[in-house]
């Protein structure tokens, strides 16, 4: 089989199914997306998955968690052997990329079918990461730099086995970022902001672009979690919300709490970031969003788009190209459904950079 192999959220595999099918077509590639709701996990299949990952970034998909180049799908495995086929398979495609792989990655989907499998997954790696070694297809050491093998359970008799490419695929297991809920933050939204710090910007940009004495604002801000990760990064920043923050983040000194609606305030000087976790339609979000590039006020954001129950995909499309269009000005702009983040998507768009 040949094809690709996507980590999402339950629950959303329409959506991301849906931006395959899309983004395959627009891109010149046929293909179908399988999948089945709750599982976690979309394949797509096509005839040259290699191409189509090339022309289809894991940064660029915004409900792949993890994006990876499917090589089998294994199934009535025997619970006696379940190695001797995945060797097998291995072997087949040594001269398409398999042949040298530097970790051995062992998950099962993010989902209430997946999540018993994970005790399975640890003792299966465990012996399948000598008997890989013993036959020549695994590094002796882990090395980050070559591809990854990763073999997901399905079931107890059904694994897929793909590869991951270091440079365009989540370097983490199930493509979560494990992130810990810091004992002072305002609340647990703080993780959504670090999240996509973590996964939306790239180690040169957040050097670059969260320097302290930066000046950002938080439209809706209260109770303050999105300000006080700001605030940890040693930026000065304009709270605006008509409620309250938690005292401990206003005792940072960092803080002007402005008493104010988010959807119409504006700052007096153009600052270096605006954040925005708002709950409103997405629409008139991506409109708002748009007007603050478009008039100079920033000249980083982020912000969430709370998505409807029905036609994600397709109110996720639209929001974005509205965004785009009345920004008015060369964007680059990413987006992603982390995994903090739930009936919502998460943006960062900064001035795209010449060359």
């Amino acid at each position: 089989m040949d094809g690709l192999l996507c980590y999402c959220r339950a629950g959303f595999e329409p959506e991301l199914a849906g931006e395959l099918t899309d983004r395959a077509a627009e891109a010149g590639f046929a293909g179908y997306a399988r999948t089945e709701r709750d599982s976690g996990h979309v394949v797509f299949a096509c005839e040259d998955a290699v191409a189509l990952s090339r022309a289809l970034p894991w940064s660029s998909l915004i409900f792949a968690r993890q994006k990876l180049r499917l090589l089998a799908d294994l199934r009535g495995l025997d619970p006696r052997d379940r190695i001797a086929p995945m060797l097998d398979a291995l072997r087949s495609h040594a001269g398409t990329g398999a042949a040298r792989l530097g970790q051995l990655v062992m998950e099962h989907p993010d989902s209430e079918a997946g999540k018993p499998l994970a005790g399975l997954a640890r003792s299966l790696g465990n012996a399948l990461r000598p008997a890989l070694r013993k036959a020549g297809l695994l590094s002796a050491q882990d090395d980050a730099r070559l591809p990854r093998l990763h073999v997901c359970l399905i079931a107890g008799d059904h694994a897929l086995l793909a590869i991951g490419d270091p440079d365009d695929s989540a370097p983490w297991p199930l493509g979560i970022p494990r992130l810990r809920m810091h004992a002072n933050a305002p609340s647990r939204s703080a993780l959504k902001l670090e999240e996509a710090l973590l996964v939306l910007l790239d180690d040169d940009e957040r050097r670059r672009l969260l320097r302290e004495g930066m000046r950002a604002a938080d439209l809706g801000a209260a109770p303050g979690g999105w300000t006080w990760v700001l605030t940890r990064h040693g930026l000065r920043v304009q709270s605006i919300d008509n409620g309250p923050l938690r005292q401990h983040v206003l005792d940072t000194g960092l803080i002007e709490h402005l008493r104010a609606d988010g959807f119409s305030w504006q700052p007096a000087q153009a600052l270096d970031w605006m954040v925005c976790d708002m709950v409103e339609q997405p629409r008139r979000v991506a409109e708002r969003m748009a007007t603050w590039m478009r008039e100079g006020w920033t000249r980083h954001a982020i912000f969430n788009l709370k998505l409807p129950m029905k036609k994600r995909w397709q109110e996720t499309r639209l929001c974005l190209d509205l965004f785009a269009e009345q920004a008015q000005r060369p964007l680059t702009i990413r987006a992603k459904q982390l995994y903090h983040d739930r009936e919502e998507i998460t943006v960062f768009a900064t001035p795209a950079r010449a060359g």
